[in-house]
């Protein structure tokens, strides 16, 4: 018998936060033996991984209830109604809501509770205190989307877009900060909409300069996945003019090429992102962009993935995040000419290189330099590993006492790499020896 429930996730970051709301709520309502599986719905084998996971999950704990949620589940409840091993389906909404849990009777519950997204007016701001290592925190700011991009299904399963008020977020980071946070990062679907259906619609810019001025103790500030086009004044100002925003911005490109871009009713051409990065990296040279990119959009041809290959170097972007096309059903992409999936796997495969090849370079580069790492694990043996302030991975060799350095910022050597990490060594500051 398991005595907490278990949460199992799919999908995004947003998702991974919500999961830990879900926990608690939960938690809260005595909620034992369950098993709550958060699922996503960005491309087809996602929702086909969880269904997956739903049947084993069933054969190793079969007396153990599964509740299915998240975007699969808020899309195409019915999939999930129809499998024996499931108890109960709840919306995208009620999933976040104590009363779904307080309320769940596992044995004569109705098996599916997902009411419209659509009509859902506002977020909620969900406080929660991190991730389980007490060390970077995230704030959800923002839910749903009202672009309508044609290869997306995510609108379907989250609504539109909808803000947490700029005081409710700018007291959770204080909340945070005072618990020891030194770290947090503004999450949502499409961020950079924020506050467009707030009273006086504040930017995401706005937003940002508030946190930094009214939270002076905060260290470190990171936005997720923006629409560069989407940046205002105020956010340009924030983005190279202070350095606890991080320098690092993920952006949401999707392909390289005008054509494409075009097809996926995106809202930038190819010559707006380098422009923007261009910019940027001018005024704050130590900046370093990660990027989604998708290979194999339907139409895309061998000279418009050149495209999207040149963008990586045109843009100097590094932290790729690729995904092969995936056709969702609904969407006005799936009617599209396709491109043959071997083809989009080659691609996402030449992209997925291209990335390997930036992350190396930027290392290299780093080699002999200082930065200051967020520590997010501390083994027994004393190996420390976080986060550079360009989200390099760094290990660092430390005294065996230092589980009470978790969630601390260190000053650290860059020494050299060992694959996808960066050893380095503690600058040793002063009151900063572990005698």
């Amino acid at each position: 018998m398991n005595s907490k429930p278990q949460v199992v996730t799919f999908g995004c970051r947003l998702n991974a936060y919500e999961s830990e709301v879900m926990r608690r709520h939960a938690e809260d309502a005595g909620l034992g033996d369950i098993t709550i599986v958060n699922t996503c719905a960005v491309t087809a084998e996602a929702t086909r991984q969880a269904r997956q996971s739903i049947r084993r999950m069933k054969r190793e704990r079969p007396d153990t209830p599964i509740v299915v949620t998240g975007c699969a589940a808020q899309i195409d409840p019915a999939q999930f109604d129809r499998m024996d091993e499931v108890t109960t389906v709840i919306g995208n909404q009620e999933k976040l809501e104590a009363k779904s849990f307080a309320g769940l009777n596992l044995t004569h519950a109705e098996r599916v509770q997902v009411n419209d997204i659509f009509s859902v007016k506002e977020t909620a701001g969900h406080l929660i205190d991190g991730f389980g290592e007490r060390s970077r925190a995230f704030v959800q700011i923002q839910n749903g989307c009202n672009h309508r991009c044609t290869f997306c299904i995510i609108p379907y399963g989250r609504g539109n877009s909808r803000s947490t008020g700029t005081g409710e977020v700018v007291n959770q980071i204080k909340n945070l900060v005072q618990q020891g946070y030194n770290e947090v990062v503004l999450t949502g679907v499409d961020i950079t909409s924020y506050g467009e259906d707030l009273p006086g619609t504040p930017t995401l810019g706005v937003l940002v300069q508030k946190i930094l001025k009214l939270v002076p103790d905060l260290p470190r500030l990171r936005i997720s996945s923006i629409d560069s086009i989407e940046v205002d004044e105020p956010l340009m100002d924030a983005i190279i003019g202070d350095t606890r925003l991080m320098p690092h911005l993920h952006l949401s490109l999707q392909a390289g090429d005008n054509m494409v871009l075009k097809r996926m009713k995106r809202r930038h051409m190819r010559e707006d992102a380098i422009e923007f990065c261009q910019a940027v990296s001018k005024a704050r040279p130590e900046m370093v962009y990660g990027a989604d990119i998708i290979a194999g959009f339907p139409t895309e041809t061998d000279a418009m993935f050149e495209n999207s290959l040149k963008l990586v170097e045109e843009c100097d972007l590094t932290w790729l995040h690729i995904f092969p096309y995936s056709e969702r059903e609904g969407t006005p992409a799936a009617r599209m000419p396709s491109v043959p999936k071997a083809v989009r796997k080659e691609r996402a495969a030449a992209l997925r290189a291209l990335g390997e090849q930036q992350v190396a370079k930027l290392m290299k580069s780093s080699v002999g330099r200082t930065a200051n790492v967020l520590i997010e694990r501390a083994s027994a043996d004393g190996l420390l590993t976080g986060h550079s302030e360009q989200f390099i991975s760094v290990a660092i060799r430390a005294d065996v006492k230092s589980q009470n350095l978790v969630g601390t910022v260190l000053p650290v050597n860059l020494t050299g790499l060992d694959g996808a990490v960066m050893n380095g060594m503690q600058i040793e500051t002063q009151g900063s020896s572990h005698g």
